[in-house]
């Protein structure tokens, strides 16, 4: 299979023992590139150096993912945004909003957000977009802030399909990962009303690893599970998930089209 894993964080530390085997393991499942979200100002380094051992799989984005919007987000912000100015990436991710562990923050949360979609316009970049426990809020600032132009993915999506419907409404497409395979994860509804035109597959590697790995590491190797029960939801092949997401991640960042 042709695969494209367009969230994963294999630079993280969790794969710094056998990240040389892992990367052979996701190889050989088929897995033709790496989207890697960037977190916070401390992951910049480990990201690049992952891109650098890799370049013909690892491919980063730049932004400071929600739950590390602190007191010096805006410290962080002008950080990266000097890595826009120095070098190319492939999206503004990982972005958004989270409700999940702090609330304190929402409010920087919901400035920070704007910020870099701010810097997705001015670069014509797609944004990566992170909304646990808050879709809704993450769609209303999409919705306010979107030109006409801006585009991206809602990460690791598992809202309802009303929700779906107005994402993909927006021009933006569903990321998919290993909720797919969980048992009440609500997806076998969402899957079948927005249609394989509209998806694209994620792991979010090392979290999230899908059944039968389900409470383990996560790898981009187990795209394949997520593509196997994609196709089952939509009544076709594994391959033709495959295919189908693949040319939707390449028309998303069109910029590193082959």
């Amino acid at each position: 299979m042709n695969l494209i894993d367009t969230h994963a964080h294999i630079y993280s530390s969790k794969f710094d023992d056998d990240r040389d085997l892992i990367i052979q393991e996701i190889r050989e499942a088929g897995v033709e590139r790496i989207y890697m979200p960037n977190v916070d100002v401390n992951t910049i380094e480990a990201m690049l150096s992952c891109e650098e051992k890799y370049p013909d799989l690892c491919i980063p984005m730049m932004g400071l993912h929600p739950c590390d919007v602190k007191d010096d987000f805006e410290e962080q912000l002008v950080v990266m945004e000097e890595w826009l100015h120095k070098r190319s990436f492939a999206a503004i991710g990982e972005i958004g909003l989270d409700l999940y562990w702090d609330k304190s923050f929402f409010e920087q949360q919901k400035k920070a957000l704007r910020i870099q979609i701010g810097w997705a316009k001015a670069k014509n970049l797609p944004i990566v977009l992170h909304c646990r426990e808050s879709m809704e809020e993450t769609i209303a600032i999409v919705t306010e802030e979107h030109d006409g132009k801006l585009r991206g993915i809602f990460h690791c999506f598992n809202g309802t399909v009303n929700q779906a419907k107005e994402i993909v409404e927006m021009g933006f497409l569903l990321g998919i990962g290993g909720v797919a395979t969980y048992k009440n994860g609500g997806l076998d509804l969402v899957i079948p009303e927005i249609g394989i035109e509209n998806l694209v597959l994620e792991t979010d590697a090392p979290y999230l690893a899908p059944v039968p790995h389900r409470g383990k590491r996560n790898s981009s190797a187990y795209l394949p599970f997520i593509a196997e029960k994609i196709g089952d939801f939509l009544k076709i092949s594994k391959e033709a998930v495959a295919l189908k997401t693949k040319e939707n991640a390449l028309n998303l960042f069109h910029d590193l089209q082959s």
